[in-house]
């Protein structure tokens, strides 16, 4: 017979991989980054974060501040992070190289 998996050991495995992402806050089910990028940096890893949130079926709120770009992931309904939200801050720090390096 097999043993449940409990939801505190779901939560943190999850926040385990979140610390390895260096930047990223979380306050409850939120995620939160905030990038240094020029306006055309913002433009090109906005397009490279809806992609990846449309394949994970996520709605990042991103914003556009004093010269920053502001992210956030939020969980919905869950009070917990969810995996498709460290997933997309993984792909988001990936873009994010991608982009500064290219600029």
């Amino acid at each position: 017979m097999r043993a449940r998996r409990q939801r505190s050991a779901r939560s943190d495995y999850l926040t385990d991989a979140l610390t390895l992402l260096q930047g990223w806050t979380q306050n409850g089910a939120e995620l939160r980054r905030v990038l240094a990028c020029d306006d055309s940096q913002h433009a090109a890893l906005t397009e490279r974060i809806k992609v990846a949130a449309d394949t994970l079926r996520i709605r990042p709120a991103i914003r556009r501040t004093d010269g920053h770009t502001q992210i956030c992931l939020s969980a919905g309904e869950s009070d917990d992070i969810t995996h498709g939200q460290v997933t997309l801050a993984a792909r988001i720090e990936d873009a994010y190289k991608t982009v500064v390096q290219a600029s």
